[in-house]
């Protein structure tokens, strides 16, 4: 029988304050632990931001290219000024967008690793309404890095069940129930306007 990696069940609206400090012990446990969880979008890989290793294995789980960006799941619109600078035209568009389904790209501070930023010394920065993730964040004190759930160039994962078996390696799958198939809507807010970078999820008739 193939190997799976775990799965365990979460309440989507109200996080088990015990199940959400497991996950992150767990994860910390020893280095290079990634998992997958459910956001307002789709379900996600992901990993401790200061996690040099698991950074690593990020990408090699996923089959990403260097050059991709990730994103920092973060708690609520306060934690992100801590990794990405902020002026008063973006902070405007950031209120009216999160807690939401889109990711922002943003220049990026020295508080973010340098193999996340890489040469583009940018980030995207998400702040889901969806409860599992806040409650991760919060747990661990600082944001998760993120990417969509699913091979690289693929379609995204919905079930726990398909997770767990396309993806063994991980230390645990969070089921939430099913999650969506489309993935969040990306704008690029490090130039003089806000452009689309990707429709998704999020309306981008808001920009």
């Amino acid at each position: 029988m193939a190997r799976s990696a775990p799965i365990l069940a979460v309440h989507p609206d109200n996080p088990e304050p015990r199940k959400i400090k497991k996950i992150i012990a767990d994860l910390n446990s020893e280095p290079g632990g990634i998992i997958a969880y459910p956001t307002d979008a789709t379900y996600s890989l992901g990993c401790d931001l200061n996690d040099r290793d698991a950074i690593e294995r990020l990408y090699q789980v996923k089959g990403l290219p260097r050059q991709q960006m990730l994103a920092l799941m973060c708690l609520d619109l306060s934690d992100i000024a801590r990794y990405a600078s902020v002026d008063n035209r973006a902070y405007r568009l950031l209120r009216r967008l999160l807690p939401g389904p889109y990711t922002c790209i943003l220049p990026a501070t020295r508080e973010v690793p340098k193999i996340v930023a890489q040469k583009r010394q940018q980030i995207g920065i998400r702040v889901p309404s969806a409860e599992i993730p806040r409650a991760l964040a919060r747990e661990l004190t600082r944001p998760l890095l993120a990417t969509t759930c699913g091979p690289h160039g693929g379609d995204p994962l919905q079930w726990p069940e398909e997770i767990a078996a396309r993806f063994p390696q991980l230390r645990c799958v969070i089921d939430g129930g099913p999650g969506g198939l489309v993935p969040t809507t990306v704008i690029d807010l490090t130039g003089d306007e806000p452009v689309l970078v990707r429709e998704g999820a999020g309306d981008p008739g808001v920009i």
